[in-house]
Order: structure tokens, then C-alpha cells, then sequence
């Protein structure tokens, strides 16, 4: 079992804590405060209630977290140690000096700076090759970037490898600047921001319904110079310097310039955002934060693009159990995602067809009805499909689809699927579907490696008692 360090429980450090834990690694954290507890184990729920709805597969067994107030045997064992504490330099050096008291000799030591470079924290150090920035966004166990701030060397490959490992996308920067990339871009719009409120221009609600309803959704997609290359139409970034460069020489901003963070104007903005949050608490924020998140970045990875497509190929790097095809093959093992619920708090009744779905494409990947064979002009269209709803779950639950074909010949493909949690059955679908040339759009026999995949699927379910509740129709009774 791998083993991670976390020095600073914090909100960081916490999320970093979960994010490993979740991703199978052992955590240990370091956070002598009497109040360390209990802000870990929020984060933690916060963290178990949303990363895994990221995924169509289960993340597998979580590692062990544990909390102590002596660094040396926190560091013990950990090939990683992410330091968290608040940005303070001389703390930060501090604290890096003792790490490298107790790490072993191959451990990396990363800071969660958002300011310092990496020449600033390994003042002093005896091995500075290994102290890194890796500099992530809150809430960490959901939002996959950091900044990995280092030279090329063994130290940085064998650091972005961990941080792919545990679903973090790493943008590698081996030339060092104060505030690294992400937070000088965040720095300007946040100086902006000020300057717009203290002149009694918007309202920070104003400000943030002008992201949150217009570029801060293009943000999230395309980033900033490829929003702009649409902008130029045809003609791309280049038509779109010719057209707005000029702009540039305008005074549209105050970037050079820094409000005074006077009484007064603190006070304003306490007022303003106080009035924004209507009376919500901090924690009530950060569940819907995580809530949108969740269906923002799982959008996405529908659409195989951005973000999204990293999610996407972070889960199939985890790989798949082999298939017993003697036995009901289990054709989905995940979690009910956020957005997987309705008004009664379980999940809807779209979504166990979505589900049943989702399982009978994996039942037909695995049989060989693969992408590459599709795009060869054959498939399988689904000709009747029937869901009995015979239990709830909630957000966050773990569940299973066990999939058993009751037909598997010709054309013909008749299966009958079992939702459980544990033991519990949840739902049953049952679904016949046919197999069809995308040409004509009418059955034909399979070819290849699918029809092989039909035999050796019919071959080891033949055996199998016949499910109870297959062939049932609405509303008759068991």
C-alpha cells in the first residue's frame, strides 16, 4: 500500500488527505492543532460524498487515515509528503527543514504554495532536488490541476506519475515565477473585482453573476486563447488580435493599479458578500459547490472534452476485474452520483435506465461490439427494454449490475440485469436487443469477434437458473 504524508490538516491539506485516501493510498497528517479533527473529518465526508460520482467505476478500497501530533511518525514509511501549512515563507522553510529530518531519502517533498517558488522553500535544504511546488485548486479532491513547479529530473517524473495516479492532471512548469500561472491570472481579475467595487461600480454579487453566467462557463470548456480564436471567427486568433488589439492601448483596466484595502473598503465588500450569501453557512456553500462541480465536470467527461476527457482516462488507467463467464457478469460497480436524485432524495427513475444502460454497452464491449466494430457498420439496437423498481438508494451509495444473458444467438441478444447494494436488490432490467447492419437499419447475423463473444457468453450462462422476475410484465404480481 502506498503511503502519503500530509503536513497542515487544513482545507488544503485536508483535500489532498482525501484525495489519496480515496485513490487507495494510506494518509498520514500531521496537524497538532486541537481542532484538527474535527476539520479533517468534514473534509473527508465532504470528499466520500462527491469524488467517487466522478467515476462510472467503483475507485476500489480506501486507504487508512490517521491523524497525529508528532511529525516524525507521520512521515514514517510516506514516498510522498505534501506540506499544506499557511503561506508564510519562514514557517514554510521551517517546516520543510524538519520534514527532511525524518523523510526517507527518496521521499518527495511538495509544498501547496499558491505564492512561493520552489528556490525560495528549498533554501537551506540538504537535498533540494526533491522539494517541489505542487500547487492544487480547492476543493482538491475534485478539481484535478496542479501546478508542478520544478526542473526536469528523476524528482519531476516520478512526481507527475503520483499525481496521475491519484487523478491529478499536473501542468509541469520548469521556469519558476512568484504566484506560479494559475493565481497571477486569478490575481488580476481579483484586483479588477476590488477596483469595481471601492468605485461603486457592481455589487460582488454583480461581479460574480458576470462570471458565473457568461465567460466563467466558456472558462470551464476552452480556457482563454481558444474562447478568443472562436471570437475571430473564420479567421481565428488572427483576425481576433487584428479586431480588438487596439483595445489593448485603451484604459479598460487597473491592472497596474492596487486599491488600498482600507476599513472601509472591507468593510464594504464583508457587507456585500454577507447580503450575496443569503444567510447560507460556509459548509452549506461548499456542498453546493461540490454539487455543481460534480455535474459541471461530469458533463464533460460525457462529451470527452477538457477536464472531462482527463476523468475519462484517468478511470481506464485503473483497469477492470477479469470476467468469470460461468457466472451473472458484473457490468457496473460505482456510485450514485450527485445529480442521480430526485425530490425524494433517491435516485430518479431516469437514471436506473441510464444505469441498466450504461451496463448492457458494457456487457456488449466486453462480447466484442466494441467502437472499432461499430464504426465497421454493425450494432446492436435495443428492442424492448423492462425495469422493476424494487428498492431505493441515495447519493453517494455504492451499487452493482449483474448481468445475465437468457439469449445469446443469431441476432438475438436477451439479457436480464440484477441492481444490488450488498445483498439488496434494487432493481431488476431486462432487455432484448438485436443485432442490426447500420446500413439497412435490419437485423443481421454478427461477425468476428462478436459472433465468438455471443458463443463463449452463451456457453458460460447456460447453466445459470432462470432469474426470478424475468419475463415479468407491468403490474403482475410475483
Amino acid at each position: 500500500m502506498s503511503r502519503a504524508a500530509i503536513v497542515g490538516g487544513g482545507v488544503i491539506g485536508g483535500g489532498w488527505a482525501a484525495r489519496f485516501a480515496l485513490m487507495g493510498w494510506d494518509v498520514a497528517v500531521f496537524d497538532p492543532s486541537p481542532d484538527a479533527r474535527e476539520a479533517l473529518d468534514a473534509v473527508m465526508a465532504r470528499a466520500r460524498r462527491a469524488l467517487p460520482g466522478l467515476y462510472d467505476r467503483a475507485l476500489g478500497d480506501e486507504g487508512r487515515v490517521t491523524l497525529h501530533d508528532d511529525m516524525a511518525q507521520a512521515l514514517q514509511g510516506a514516498e510522498w509528503i505534501q506540506e499544506s501549512a499557511p503561506e508564510d515563507l519562514k514557517l514554510k522553510q521551517g517546516l520543510i527543514a524538519r520534514i527532511e529530518e525524518h523523510a526517507a531519502p527518496s521521499a518527495i517533498i511538495a509544498s501547496s504554495t499558491s505564492g512561493f517558488r520552489p528556490s525560495q522553500l528549498r533554501d537551506g535544504a540538504r537535498n533540494p532536488d526533491r522539494i517541489v511546488v505542487a500547487h492544487p485548486f480547492n476543493p482538491v479532491y475534485l478539481l484535478p490541476l496542479v501546478e508542478l513547479v520544478t526542473e526536469d529530473g528523476p524528482f519531476a517524473t516520478r512526481a507527475a506519475e503520483i499525481l496521475r495516479e491519484i487523478g491529478m492532471d499536473p501542468l509541469h512548469l520548469t521556469t519558476e515565477i512568484d504566484a506560479h500561472v494559475a493565481d497571477r491570472l486569478l490575481e488580476s481579475i481579483w484586483r479588477e473585482a476590488l477596483w469595481l467595487v471601492r468605485d461603486g461600480i457592481a455589487t460582488t454579487e454583480q461581479i460574480d453573476r458576470a462570471i458565473t453566467h457568461g465567460f466563467g462557463l466558456r472558462w470551464a470548456q476552452m480556457g482563454l486563447f481558444e474562447t478568443y480564436r472562436m471570437a475571430g471567427g473564420t479567421g481565428g486568433m488572427t483576425d481576433f488580435l487584428k479586431q480588438f488589439a487596439p483595445a489593448l492601448a485603451w484604459p479598460w483596466s487597473r491592472l497596474t493599479d492596487v486599491p488600498e484595502m482600507d476599513d472601509a473598503l472591507a468593510t464594504r465588500i464583508g457587507a456585500l458578500s454577507d447580503a450575496q450569501a443569503g444567510g447560507r453557512t460556509v459548509a452549506e456553500l461548499e456542498e453546493t459547490r461540490d454539487d455543481n462541480l460534480v455535474g459541471i465536470l461530469r458533463a464533460l467527461r460525457h462529451a470527452d472534452w477538457g477536464v472531462g476527457k482527463h476523468l475519462k482516462e484517468h478511470e481506464n488507467s485503473r483497469g477492470a476485474p477479469p470476467i468469470d463467464w460461468s457466472r451473472p457478469i458484473v457490468t457496473a460497480d460505482r456510485v450514485v452520483p450527485l445529480d442521480w436524485t430526485d425530490f425524494n432524495g433517491h435516485m430518479t427513475e431516469s437514471r436506473y435506465l441510464l444505469a441498466f444502460a450504461d451496463a448492457t454497452e458494457r456487457l456488449m464491449e466486453f462480447i466484442g461490439c466494441d467502437d472499432a466494430y461499430i464504426a465497421a457498420g454493425r450494432s446492436f439496437f435495443t428492442a424492448e427494454t423492462h425495469i422493476r423498481h424494487v428498492s431505493e438508494i441515495h447519493a453517494g451509495h455504492r451499487f452493482r449490475i449483474e448481468t445475465q444473458a437468457l439469449q445469446s444467438e443469431g441476432a438475438k441478444l436477451h439479457v436480464f440485469q440484477r441492481m444490488l447494494e450488498g445483498d439488496r436488490l434494487l432493481a431488476t432490467g431486462e432487455h432484448f436487443l438485436l443485432h442490426v447492419s447500420l446500413e439497412t437499419r435490419r437485423p443481421a447475423p454478427p461477425t468476428g469477434a462478436l459472433a465468438s463473444g455471443m458463443a463463449r457468453l452463451a456457453e458460460g450462462h447456460r447453466g445459470l437458473p432462470y432469474p426470478e422476475g424475468a419475463g415479468r410484465a407491468v403490474g403482475q404480481r410475483p
